[in-house]
């Protein structure tokens, strides 16, 4: 893979898999597979990107050795590792697939590989199914039943790729087709544009002359792994690291149209197309053309862009993240698609980590990195005492960290800190602050971080428990999914967003783009009970804190406007609205 492409996770991907690969070699030497693990482990953690790091800068990282920091850099310079390729062909081609699995490490692996055989996800499921594994020290039934889970979500979830993996694809393919003389337009189009969390592949739409010019440049491209369609107009290729891309050249005159059919959805096409139908025309991805069989014939009007689309079609024009048929054509027929969320309108951000829990910047480089992103204000919030794993806070150590949030404020003229914490919610729903702590911090998170195996019933009752705190300001990351690699755990929504409005707590749309949750299909319900939502990055990096460009990007697909979010407040407003649900339930 080209170095441009290398993400830190692939960083870290690669030496876990070195790593593994060492255990399953035998490997007598238990520091060196330490070394690597400790390595894949602090380099997850890091804010910057490793591709554009020297070997020296690598090499200053504490926890990263000297051979290390080379493997490293031997990567960044030419894409490829010797030492990790000679690896792979000792040992099955399939066995790292088996850490794509939650709940399998390197020791079970090597338990599977050695005692049963398994070197593949297939092989893994027939083990599980034969009942194997329950003969094997440190597995039994449950483990059993909960691979076969994960076999299942791994098998539904193939093919499928983050938002966050594809946008920077399209982007950097998009600028590098922009430089061609013969492109006039050209951007991503596909369930990308239309802000939905994962994605089969990339689309790409250009208009311009000379399409056989443009196709042999992009089929060209260092990026392009291997053609697996090409044609006079469009073509399919296999990115590096996997990613399917097509790409389509049109005309200047069909480019609206084109980009309006090809970021779909297929059942909002249709439904543009039937509409189309009424008027009289055709519509496809080439423009309008009058039935042959109509008597009566309306002039096919103009179009320069999508909203000309629309406008001939007697709608508002239908933002991208909302074209699903969800409702979308009864409220632009209305003239009634409200003016969605946009990024400008974030005056801050909660639910920010530190160095004080798991986070890697410290409090300081915290807030200065929301000052940077033109935020006005931003809240702090460590997990709680018994998130042993997360370096949880004790009470002594929030009551310390609140007051160098103060010292700080004092420091600030046009920003502020709020001080929080991200607290647990426990397996019965009680918190796990006293209400004396929660009392004395701007706001609180709470948030399921174990027990996710509870019935439905139980998860829910846990949650609405919580919501009946008076100082519970926010529910976090409401069904604990992580895209593409844990499904959410059961619990009934509506109940929830029905506590969430009768005691005032805000739902929180957690912005890291492995979570999206809550899931953008659940917002206009929450709009609907006058829940409001708070767009959070969950960042544990200084970067990690842009991340509420993907939240804002759900948001807008969940019809959200600056009235739905509490975070587009002014650092006034949002101080009167913190003390809004404490005064209210206090009466």
């Amino acid at each position: 893979m080209p170095s441009e492409l290398l993400t830190n996770e692939d960083y870290c991907r690669v030496l876990n898999d070195i790593a593994l690969l060492l255990e399953l070699k035998g490997e007598k030497n238990s520091f060196k597979i330490r070394a690597y693990l400790r390595a894949s482990k602090t380099l997850s953690r890091i804010h910057w990107k490793l591709a554009e790091a020297t070997e020296e800068q690598v090499r200053a990282i504490e926890g990263v050795g000297e051979s290390i920091a080379k493997k490293i850099s031997k990567l960044t310079q030419t894409g490829h590792l010797r030492f990790y390729e000679e690896l792979c062909k000792e040992l099955p081609r399939d066995i790292l697939t088996l850490l794509d699995i939650p709940g399998l490490g390197i020791r079970r692996i090597k338990v599977l590989y050695e005692r049963l055989g398994v070197t593949s996800l297939t092989s893994l499921e027939r083990m599980c199914r034969e009942g194997k594994l329950i003969t094997l020290p440190g597995f039994g039934k449950k483990t059993s039943r909960k691979l076969l889970q994960s076999l299942e979500d791994t098998r539904r979830n193939a093919r499928k790729f983050l938002s966050v993996q594809a946008l920077p694809l399209a982007i950097g393919l998009v600028e590098e087709l922009k430089k061609l003389g013969e492109v006039s337009l050209a951007t991503y189009a596909g369930s990308l544009r239309r802000g939905k969390d994962t994605v089969h592949d990339i689309d790409l739409v250009v208009a311009g002359k000379a399409s056989s010019r443009i196709l042999s440049f992009f089929l060209s491209h260092p990026w392009v792994e291997s053609i697996l369609a090409k044609g006079v107009t469009k073509c399919t290729v296999r990115l590096k690291g996997g990613m399917p891309c097509d790409l389509r050249v049109v005309t200047k005159e069909e480019y609206p149209f084109a980009l309006a059919y090809f970021t779909g959805s297929k059942e909002h096409n249709v439904r543009s197309r039937s509409l189309a139908l009424r008027h009289g025309w055709s519509l496809n991805e080439y423009g309008f053309t009058p039935l042959k069989k109509r008597i009566q014939k309306r002039v096919i009007p103009s179009v320069d862009n999508e909203a000309d689309i629309y406008r001939a079609l007697d709608l508002q024009f239908i933002p991208p993240e909302l074209r699903e048929d969800h409702g979308e054509f009864s409220a632009a027929a209305a003239r009634s698609i409200p003016s969605l969320v946009e990024m400008k309108d974030l005056k801050g951000a909660f639910h920010c980590h530190t160095t004080d829990s798991d986070g890697c910047d410290s409090l300081t480089s915290m807030a200065e990195a929301g000052r940077r992103l033109g935020f006005q204000y931003l809240g702090i919030s460590d997990h709680s005492k018994s998130l042993i794993r997360a370096h949880g806070l004790s009470e002594s150590a929030l009551m310390e960290q609140r007051k160098a949030i103060l010292r700080l404020n004092a420091s600030y003229k046009q920003f502020h800190l709020f001080s929080g914490t991200e607290c647990d919610i426990l397996r019965d729903g009680a918190l796990d602050f006293s209400d004396e702590v929660l009392a004395s911090l701007d706001y609180v998170i709470a948030s399921v971080h174990t027990s996710f195996s509870l019935s439905a019933a139980a998860m829910t009752r846990r949650i609405i428990r919580a919501l009946s705190n008076p100082y519970v300001t926010v529910l976090g990351h409401l069904t604990g999914r992580l895209l593409l690699r844990r499904s959410p755990y059961r619990v009934d929504i509506p109940a929830v967003i029905e506590a969430a409005a009768s005691t005032g707590t805000w739902i929180e749309l957690n912005a890291n783009p492995n979570r999206l949750d809550m899931d953008y299909s659940w917002w206009p319900l929450a709009r609907e009970k006058k829940v409001r939502c708070i767009i959070n990055p969950d960042a544990h990096s200084a970067r990690g804190i842009q991340d509420v460009s993907f939240g804002v990007c759900s948001a807008r697909k969940g019809w959200l406007t600056v009235q739905d979010v509490a975070n587009c407040l002014t650092p006034s407003a949002m101080e009167t609205a913190l003390r809004a649900k404490r005064g209210r339930l206090s009466q």
